[in-house]
């Protein structure tokens, strides 16, 4: 599966449109790492701990788009959009969406 942020791959040209496919994932911080990253704040620094939870939310959301274009028939996915929000009380979830368009190419 190809993944582009652009609406278009260059050389490739698109063939079929399946549809937007999306994938959603929420994903908590505990307290150790709440603390951590506040003694990194203080100090200055990055929270290696935070950057990790959001990659792994980040590459699910992505599985889950991937697995929808498979379905669809598509080989690449166009115009993939990431969206990031912190919920729930206190702001102790992380939630990042995925969009994009299914294509054949």
């Amino acid at each position: 599966m190809i993944f582009s942020t652009t609406p278009t791959i260059e050389g490739r040209p698109i063939r079929d449109y399946k549809g937007v496919v999306t994938g959603e994932t929420i994903i908590g911080a505990n307290a150790i790492k709440d603390f951590m990253a506040g003694v990194r704040d203080f100090f200055g620094g990055r929270s290696g701990a935070y950057e990790r939870v959001l990659v792994k939310a980040r590459e699910t959301a992505m599985d889950e788009m991937e697995k929808q274009a498979a379905e669809l028939g598509a080989n690449a996915i166009v115009g993939i959009d990431f969206d990031y929000e912190t919920i729930g009380s206190n702001n102790s979830m992380l939630m990042v969406s995925a969009s994009g368009t299914a294509v054949v190419i």
